[in-house]
Protein backbone atom coordinates (compact mmCIF):
# COMPACT_ATOMS: atom_id res chain seq x y z
CA UNK A 1 0.00 0.00 0.00
CA UNK A 2 1.01 3.74 -0.86
CA UNK A 3 0.17 4.90 2.75
CA UNK A 4 2.03 2.54 4.73
CA UNK A 5 4.16 3.77 7.49
CA UNK A 6 7.33 3.02 7.96
CA UNK A 7 10.04 3.80 10.81
CA UNK A 8 13.16 5.11 9.58
CA UNK A 9 16.11 5.39 12.00
CA UNK A 10 19.13 7.33 11.87
CA UNK A 11 22.33 8.17 14.10
CA UNK A 12 23.73 11.54 13.34
CA UNK A 13 27.72 11.57 13.29
CA UNK A 14 29.88 13.17 15.64
CA UNK A 15 27.59 13.37 18.80
CA UNK A 16 27.41 16.99 19.57
CA UNK A 17 25.01 18.43 22.12
CA UNK A 18 25.44 21.70 20.77
CA UNK A 19 25.17 21.07 17.51
CA UNK A 20 22.05 18.37 17.86
CA UNK A 21 20.64 21.63 19.84
CA UNK A 22 21.08 23.64 17.03
CA UNK A 23 19.36 21.14 14.52
CA UNK A 24 16.59 21.08 17.02
CA UNK A 25 16.22 24.37 17.19
CA UNK A 26 14.44 26.82 20.21
CA UNK A 27 11.33 23.52 22.24
CA UNK A 28 12.17 21.39 19.05
CA UNK A 29 10.91 24.20 16.37
CA UNK A 30 12.91 23.46 13.56
CA UNK A 31 11.50 19.24 13.85
CA UNK A 32 8.07 20.28 14.49
CA UNK A 33 8.23 22.48 11.64
CA UNK A 34 9.29 19.75 9.28
CA UNK A 35 6.64 17.54 11.04
CA UNK A 36 4.34 20.09 9.92
CA UNK A 37 5.17 20.48 6.27
CA UNK A 38 6.29 16.76 5.72
CA UNK A 39 3.55 14.99 7.42
CA UNK A 40 6.06 12.48 9.71
CA UNK A 41 6.56 12.24 13.05
CA UNK A 42 10.11 13.11 14.80
CA UNK A 43 11.63 11.71 17.89
CA UNK A 44 15.08 11.20 19.19
CA UNK A 45 17.44 10.55 21.76
CA UNK A 46 20.53 11.71 21.58
CA UNK A 47 22.05 11.33 18.30
CA UNK A 48 19.40 8.71 17.33
CA UNK A 49 16.79 9.89 15.37
CA UNK A 50 13.41 7.81 14.21
CA UNK A 51 10.81 8.95 11.67
CA UNK A 52 7.48 7.69 11.17
CA UNK A 53 5.62 8.54 8.16
CA UNK A 54 4.72 7.31 4.07
CA UNK A 55 7.45 5.95 2.64
CA UNK A 56 8.36 8.67 0.63
CA UNK A 57 8.00 11.36 2.92
CA UNK A 58 10.12 9.36 5.28
CA UNK A 59 13.63 8.84 3.28
CA UNK A 60 12.95 12.90 2.20
CA UNK A 61 13.09 13.66 6.08
CA UNK A 62 16.13 11.02 6.44
CA UNK A 63 17.99 12.80 3.89
CA UNK A 64 16.58 16.47 5.21
CA UNK A 65 17.85 15.47 8.73
CA UNK A 66 20.97 14.67 7.13
CA UNK A 67 21.35 18.37 5.30
CA UNK A 68 20.97 20.30 8.26
CA UNK A 69 22.98 18.86 10.67
CA UNK A 70 26.00 19.16 7.99
CA UNK A 71 24.74 22.94 8.31
CA UNK A 72 25.20 22.98 12.38
CA UNK A 73 29.11 22.71 11.68
CA UNK A 74 31.19 25.08 13.52
CA UNK A 75 32.46 28.30 11.95
CA UNK A 76 35.19 29.30 13.24
CA UNK A 77 34.43 27.58 16.37
CA UNK A 78 31.19 28.58 16.91
CA UNK A 79 28.31 26.38 16.16
CA UNK A 80 26.12 28.39 13.82
CA UNK A 81 22.30 28.71 14.53
CA UNK A 82 19.81 27.06 12.03
CA UNK A 83 17.70 30.44 10.48
CA UNK A 84 14.46 29.92 9.81
CA UNK A 85 15.45 30.61 6.00
CA UNK A 86 17.42 28.02 5.95
CA UNK A 87 15.13 25.32 7.45
CA UNK A 88 12.21 26.47 5.06
CA UNK A 89 14.56 25.99 1.82
CA UNK A 90 15.92 22.78 2.83
CA UNK A 91 12.13 21.81 3.30
CA UNK A 92 11.25 23.12 0.00
CA UNK A 93 13.89 20.72 -1.29
CA UNK A 94 12.65 17.57 0.49
CA UNK A 95 9.07 18.37 -0.14
CA UNK A 96 10.40 17.60 -4.20
CA UNK A 97 12.79 15.12 -3.12
CA UNK A 98 9.91 12.76 -2.08
CA UNK A 99 8.31 12.88 -5.33
CA UNK A 100 11.31 13.04 -7.50
CA UNK A 101 11.29 9.26 -9.10
CA UNK A 102 15.59 9.32 -8.79
CA UNK A 103 15.26 12.06 -5.92
CA UNK A 104 18.31 13.73 -7.87
CA UNK A 105 16.89 16.53 -9.39
CA UNK A 106 18.87 19.30 -7.44
CA UNK A 107 22.40 17.11 -8.17
CA UNK A 108 22.48 17.15 -12.06
CA UNK A 109 23.27 20.91 -12.45
CA UNK A 110 25.39 22.51 -9.41
CA UNK A 111 26.21 26.45 -9.87
CA UNK A 112 29.77 27.04 -8.83
CA UNK A 113 30.12 30.85 -7.34
CA UNK A 114 32.44 32.39 -4.95
CA UNK A 115 30.06 32.36 -2.27
CA UNK A 116 29.64 28.83 -2.40
CA UNK A 117 27.35 25.92 -4.36
CA UNK A 118 23.93 27.09 -5.49
CA UNK A 119 21.00 24.74 -7.19
CA UNK A 120 18.18 24.12 -8.12
CA UNK A 121 15.55 23.81 -5.02
CA UNK A 122 12.73 22.12 -7.20
CA UNK A 123 11.91 19.67 -10.43
CA UNK A 124 11.01 23.28 -12.67
CA UNK A 125 14.01 24.98 -11.14
CA UNK A 126 16.28 22.07 -12.18
CA UNK A 127 14.84 22.39 -15.80
CA UNK A 128 14.67 25.72 -15.84
CA UNK A 129 18.53 25.62 -14.81
CA UNK A 130 19.21 22.87 -17.95
CA UNK A 131 17.02 25.18 -20.73
CA UNK A 132 19.51 27.91 -19.15
CA UNK A 133 22.33 25.21 -20.12
CA UNK A 134 21.29 23.86 -23.06
CA UNK A 135 19.40 27.06 -25.39
CA UNK A 136 20.42 30.51 -26.72
CA UNK A 137 17.59 31.59 -25.03
CA UNK A 138 15.40 30.86 -22.22
CA UNK A 139 12.01 32.47 -20.50
CA UNK A 140 11.32 32.01 -16.96
CA UNK A 141 7.96 32.91 -16.44
CA UNK A 142 5.99 33.04 -12.99
CA UNK A 143 5.15 34.57 -9.22
CA UNK A 144 7.70 36.62 -7.18
CA UNK A 145 9.56 34.49 -5.32
CA UNK A 146 10.34 31.39 -7.80
CA UNK A 147 14.04 32.13 -7.90
CA UNK A 148 13.99 32.70 -12.20
CA UNK A 149 15.90 36.21 -11.59
CA UNK A 150 18.62 34.62 -8.57
CA UNK A 151 19.40 30.99 -10.81
CA UNK A 152 19.58 33.17 -13.89
CA UNK A 153 22.29 35.66 -12.29
CA UNK A 154 23.56 32.22 -11.05
CA UNK A 155 24.05 30.87 -14.60
CA UNK A 156 25.50 34.01 -15.56
CA UNK A 157 27.86 34.12 -12.89
CA UNK A 158 29.35 30.60 -13.26
CA UNK A 159 29.55 30.69 -17.45
CA UNK A 160 31.95 34.31 -16.54
CA UNK A 161 33.98 32.14 -13.93
CA UNK A 162 34.72 29.74 -16.54
CA UNK A 163 35.41 31.86 -18.88
CA UNK A 164 32.66 30.58 -21.38
CA UNK A 165 31.83 34.24 -22.22
CA UNK A 166 33.62 37.64 -22.02
CA UNK A 167 30.43 39.78 -19.73
CA UNK A 168 27.86 39.99 -18.29
CA UNK A 169 25.01 42.46 -19.36
CA UNK A 170 21.60 42.73 -17.02
CA UNK A 171 18.35 44.74 -18.06
CA UNK A 172 14.79 45.69 -17.48
CA UNK A 173 12.64 48.35 -18.45
CA UNK A 174 12.35 51.16 -16.01
CA UNK A 175 8.62 50.96 -15.31
CA UNK A 176 7.11 52.25 -12.24
CA UNK A 177 5.21 49.20 -10.17
CA UNK A 178 1.70 51.02 -10.20
CA UNK A 179 2.66 54.69 -8.48
CA UNK A 180 4.32 57.89 -10.09
CA UNK A 181 7.46 58.22 -8.03
CA UNK A 182 7.98 61.92 -10.02
CA UNK A 183 11.23 63.42 -10.15
CA UNK A 184 14.22 61.77 -9.19
CA UNK A 185 17.59 63.56 -8.27
CA UNK A 186 20.79 62.26 -9.54
CA UNK A 187 22.27 61.78 -13.30
CA UNK A 188 20.98 59.20 -15.84
CA UNK A 189 22.63 56.06 -13.85
CA UNK A 190 21.39 57.02 -10.57
CA UNK A 191 17.92 57.53 -11.71
CA UNK A 192 17.60 54.31 -13.13
CA UNK A 193 19.40 52.13 -10.14
CA UNK A 194 16.21 51.97 -8.18
CA UNK A 195 14.90 49.55 -10.41
CA UNK A 196 18.06 47.32 -11.07
CA UNK A 197 18.37 46.97 -7.27
CA UNK A 198 17.29 42.70 -7.20
CA UNK A 199 19.97 42.10 -9.96
CA UNK A 200 23.07 44.06 -8.02
CA UNK A 201 21.73 42.24 -4.97
CA UNK A 202 22.06 39.11 -6.42
CA UNK A 203 25.61 39.64 -7.50
CA UNK A 204 26.86 41.18 -4.65
CA UNK A 205 25.37 38.16 -2.95
CA UNK A 206 27.41 35.22 -5.16
CA UNK A 207 30.93 37.54 -5.91
CA UNK A 208 30.84 40.41 -3.17
CA UNK A 209 30.94 43.93 -2.98
CA UNK A 210 34.01 44.72 -4.12
CA UNK A 211 34.73 41.86 -6.83
CA UNK A 212 31.22 43.27 -8.68
CA UNK A 213 32.21 47.01 -8.65
CA UNK A 214 36.15 46.09 -10.02
CA UNK A 215 33.49 43.82 -13.14
CA UNK A 216 31.61 47.45 -13.65
CA UNK A 217 34.56 49.34 -13.30
CA UNK A 218 35.78 47.10 -16.42
CA UNK A 219 32.65 46.72 -18.39
CA UNK A 220 32.62 42.96 -17.67
CA UNK A 221 29.11 43.62 -15.92
CA UNK A 222 26.94 45.65 -17.10
CA UNK A 223 23.69 46.80 -15.59
CA UNK A 224 21.76 48.80 -17.65
CA UNK A 225 17.73 50.17 -18.46
CA UNK A 226 16.33 48.32 -21.33
CA UNK A 227 16.24 51.52 -23.15
CA UNK A 228 20.16 51.60 -23.48
CA UNK A 229 20.12 48.19 -25.91
CA UNK A 230 18.97 49.64 -28.91
CA UNK A 231 21.11 49.84 -31.86
CA UNK A 232 23.68 47.15 -30.11
CA UNK A 233 24.83 43.78 -30.96
CA UNK A 234 25.85 41.88 -27.97
CA UNK A 235 28.56 39.04 -28.76
CA UNK A 236 30.15 36.63 -26.45
CA UNK A 237 27.70 37.67 -23.37
CA UNK A 238 25.41 36.34 -21.27
CA UNK A 239 22.21 38.73 -21.08
CA UNK A 240 19.47 39.01 -18.20
CA UNK A 241 16.59 41.11 -19.11
CA UNK A 242 14.34 40.69 -15.74
CA UNK A 243 10.57 42.09 -15.13
CA UNK A 244 10.17 41.79 -19.22
CA UNK A 245 6.42 41.85 -18.36
CA UNK A 246 6.68 45.63 -18.50
CA UNK A 247 8.12 45.32 -21.91
CA UNK A 248 6.40 46.47 -24.83
CA UNK A 249 5.65 44.03 -28.06
CA UNK A 250 8.38 46.09 -29.87
CA UNK A 251 11.15 46.60 -27.25
CA UNK A 252 10.70 42.68 -26.36
CA UNK A 253 11.59 42.35 -30.18
CA UNK A 254 14.12 44.81 -30.09
CA UNK A 255 16.15 43.21 -27.18
CA UNK A 256 15.55 39.75 -28.91
CA UNK A 257 17.26 40.95 -32.35
CA UNK A 258 20.24 42.67 -30.42
CA UNK A 259 21.34 38.99 -29.24
CA UNK A 260 24.79 38.14 -31.21
CA UNK A 261 27.72 35.00 -31.47
CA UNK A 262 28.02 33.00 -28.34
CA UNK A 263 25.64 35.02 -26.34
CA UNK A 264 22.59 33.29 -24.10
CA UNK A 265 19.75 35.58 -22.93
CA UNK A 266 17.83 34.84 -20.27
CA UNK A 267 13.94 36.55 -20.32
CA UNK A 268 12.47 36.44 -16.85
CA UNK A 269 8.99 38.28 -15.59
CA UNK A 270 5.38 37.39 -14.42
CA UNK A 271 2.55 38.01 -16.07
CA UNK A 272 0.35 39.05 -13.79
CA UNK A 273 2.05 42.11 -12.52
CA UNK A 274 2.03 43.86 -15.48
CA UNK A 275 2.56 47.96 -14.98
CA UNK A 276 2.37 48.85 -18.53
CA UNK A 277 -0.47 51.50 -19.15
CA UNK A 278 -4.00 50.44 -19.46
CA UNK A 279 -4.16 49.12 -23.33
CA UNK A 280 -0.43 48.50 -24.12
CA UNK A 281 0.33 45.19 -24.38
CA UNK A 282 2.75 43.16 -22.53
CA UNK A 283 5.63 42.27 -25.15
CA UNK A 284 6.15 38.85 -22.61
CA UNK A 285 2.51 38.15 -22.80
CA UNK A 286 3.00 38.44 -26.96
CA UNK A 287 6.15 36.68 -27.23
CA UNK A 288 5.35 33.43 -25.59
CA UNK A 289 2.46 33.25 -28.89
CA UNK A 290 5.14 33.99 -31.18
CA UNK A 291 8.10 32.20 -30.23
CA UNK A 292 6.70 29.31 -28.46
CA UNK A 293 7.22 26.48 -31.02
CA UNK A 294 10.92 28.09 -32.43
CA UNK A 295 14.30 26.30 -32.05
CA UNK A 296 16.94 27.11 -29.50
CA UNK A 297 14.23 28.54 -27.27
CA UNK A 298 12.52 27.39 -24.24
CA UNK A 299 9.56 28.61 -21.80
CA UNK A 300 9.99 27.81 -18.84
CA UNK A 301 6.41 28.61 -16.51
CA UNK A 302 6.61 28.41 -12.42
CA UNK A 303 3.54 28.59 -10.19
CA UNK A 304 3.19 28.95 -6.62
CA UNK A 305 4.50 25.61 -5.61
CA UNK A 306 8.36 26.64 -6.96
CA UNK A 307 7.99 29.70 -4.42
CA UNK A 308 11.06 29.35 -2.52
CA UNK A 309 10.27 32.52 -0.31
CA UNK A 310 8.34 32.60 3.22
CA UNK A 311 5.71 29.58 3.42
CA UNK A 312 3.17 32.30 3.32
CA UNK A 313 3.84 33.73 0.13
CA UNK A 314 3.39 30.69 -2.03
CA UNK A 315 -0.01 30.48 -0.23
CA UNK A 316 -0.45 34.21 -1.66
CA UNK A 317 0.23 33.52 -4.81
CA UNK A 318 -2.01 30.68 -5.02
CA UNK A 319 -4.79 32.85 -3.22
CA UNK A 320 -4.36 35.18 -6.27
CA UNK A 321 -4.15 32.14 -8.86
CA UNK A 322 -7.53 30.78 -7.56
CA UNK A 323 -9.00 34.21 -7.60
CA UNK A 324 -8.05 34.68 -10.89
CA UNK A 325 -9.30 30.98 -12.56
CA UNK A 326 -12.32 32.25 -10.88
CA UNK A 327 -13.27 35.65 -12.35
CA UNK A 328 -12.41 34.09 -15.86
CA UNK A 329 -14.98 31.04 -14.87
CA UNK A 330 -17.44 33.81 -14.32
CA UNK A 331 -16.78 35.98 -17.35
CA UNK A 332 -16.93 32.67 -19.51
CA UNK A 333 -20.38 31.59 -18.13
CA UNK A 334 -21.69 35.42 -18.84
CA UNK A 335 -20.47 34.99 -21.98
CA UNK A 336 -21.75 31.61 -22.19
CA UNK A 337 -25.48 33.06 -21.19
CA UNK A 338 -25.77 35.63 -23.59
Amino acid sequence: MSNQLVSNDIVLEPSDNKRLSSLCGPLDDNLKQIERRLGVEISYRANEFRVLGESQQANAVIELLKLLYIETQPVKGKIPDLEPEKVHLAIQEAKCLEKAESGKYGKEVHIKTKRGIIKPRNTNQSQYVKNIVNHDITFGIGPAGTGKTYLAVACAVDALERQEIRRILLTRPAVEAGEKLGFLPGDLSQKVDPYLRPLYDALFEMLGFEKVEKLIERNVIEVAPLAYMRGRTLNDAFIILDESQNTTVEQMKMFLTRIGFNSKAVITGDITQVDLPRGVRSGLRHVIEVLQDVKDISFNFFNANDVVRHPVVARIVQAYENHDRMVEKQKQQENDNK
